[in-house]
């Protein structure tokens, strides 16, 4: 008879991702098979782009820089790259990744696993931000993904603009305290509602918002009017979180919410909104609410596909159909056009309102050492807000960028 077999966590660790183990086993052997033709030491230039964006979308929020950063510390490579929290559009190079290929290439499949994910994942948190500008959005979104990946998330979701983070862990890895409620299974456990709410307000420290979940029992506007009487001045806010079974007119159920509490003298308490929030939930409920939770819709975004190709060979430019070859820089004006030109060519002013321009990529890691400051989330936060805000006050959007050859 056989042992059983003890259950394991399929997870890579640090090291074997930093060893090169999470690869495409065609770069094993691309690797194997250039060394083996003495082409090892060629000098390649490869730059992480995006050709195709989903539908509607115009513009993406690059996220992942820092892991990548730690990635390739310490190799024989030169990187150059946006900003992370940068927005980009289609076409644009957001990196670019210059060494000995042998030294880099079986790195690929981390690169865009790393930047792909987390750009996906910031730039969905970014769209619904962008609805809810002056209302604040919570990231619930951790328990669609495997714990393993949970800080990454967090991460990608709060620099993206979601105001705070549910996850334990990942809110103390960025820095920032974990930002919830309270979920349906206290008030089941502990048997009706005002006794979990009372429970709640006794034991939780003076700076956790009182916000009662108020759809567990009763109807959104009974329960809320009866944690309302229960907390008294207390109640920062209610929480629905109808089912979707359940749901019927979310917005007519939030407005008659307010109704009932503005009646009853309880204008101060806010109402929060969560379960199964997507971009249209956000723009339809945005006069009816203060605030959502938002969980699959950003774990689980449509993907920004990015591509790492190589574009020059010995500094000669080289590229596969289908791409451009050689090696480029990205410039910005303050009207948020953009254009695309040969490394070597410098532009000084927008082609399309001539306002002047700044080059978007810049040198990060000189020869395996980093060359500049890794910015806090915080701070990646507070550049994609103020993206939000320009691209909210403008009238249209080019989605398109300019190419300068």
């Amino acid at each position: 008879m056989s042992a059983k077999k003890s259950p394991k966590f399929y997870l890579a660790s640090e090291e074997s991702i930093l060893r090169g183990d999470v690869t495409d086993v065609y770069f094993l052997r691309a690797r194997e098979v250039l060394s083996r033709i003495g082409a090892s030491d060629k000098l390649v230039t490869a730059d992480v782009h995006s050709y195709g964006f989903p539908e509607g979308y115009g513009w993406a929020v690059l996220a992942g820089v820092e892991e990548v950063v730690k990635l390739l510390e310490g190799r024989k490579v030169d990187v150059y790259s946006m900003n992370e929290g940068e927005l980009f559009r289609k076409y644009e190079p957001v990196m670019e990744i210059r060494g000995p290929y042998i030294d880099f290439g079986v790195y690929e499949s981390a690169i865009l696993g790393i930047l792909r994910h987390g750009t996906s994942v910031a730039t969905k948190a970014a769209r619904i931000k962008l609805h809810a500008l002056d209302k604040s959005v919570i990231f619930f979104g951790i328990r669609c993904v495997h714990p393993a990946i949970t800080p990454f998330i967090d991460r990608a979701a709060f620099i993206g603009g979601c105001d705070g983070v549910s996850g334990v862990l990942g809110a103390s890895m960025i820095g920032e305290k974990p930002t919830g409620t309270m979920p349906h299974a206290l008030i089941l456990v502990a048997g009706n509602q005002r006794l979990a709410w009372k429970a709640f307000d006794e034991t939780m420290p003076s700076d956790v918002p009182r916000i009662a979940l108020c759809d567990t029992f009763l109807d959104e506007r009974e329960e809320s009017l009866l944690a309302a009487e229960t907390l008294g001045e207390r109640l920062y806010g209610v929480r629905l979180d109808t089912p979707g079974s359940r749901r019927g007119n979310m917005r007519q159920i939030a407005q008659e919410v307010r109704w009932a509490l503005n009646l009853r003298g309880h204008r101060h308490v806010k109402i929060l909104i969560s379960g199964g929030i997507d971009e249209d939930d956000v723009v339809e409920l945005h006069e009816v609410a203060d605030g959502f939770g938002v969980g699959t819709s950003i774990a689980f975004p449509k993907s920004i596909d990015l591509a790492l190709d190589i574009v020059e060979v010995n500094d000669k430019p080289i590229s596969k159909r289908g791409k451009f070859p050689g090696s480029k820089q990205v410039y910005r004006c303050p009207n948020l056009h953009d254009a695309i030109t040969p490394r070597t060519k410098v532009l000084e002013r927008c082609p399309r309102c001539g306002e002047p321009v700044k080059p978007l990529i810049h040198q990060i890691i000189r020869q395996g050492e980093l060359v500049v400051d890794i910015p806090s989330p915080r701070e990646i936060r507070s550049r994609v807000l103020e993206y939000l805000e320009k691209i909210k006050s403008m009238k249209e959007f080019d989605p398109m960028p300019i190419l300068i050859s």
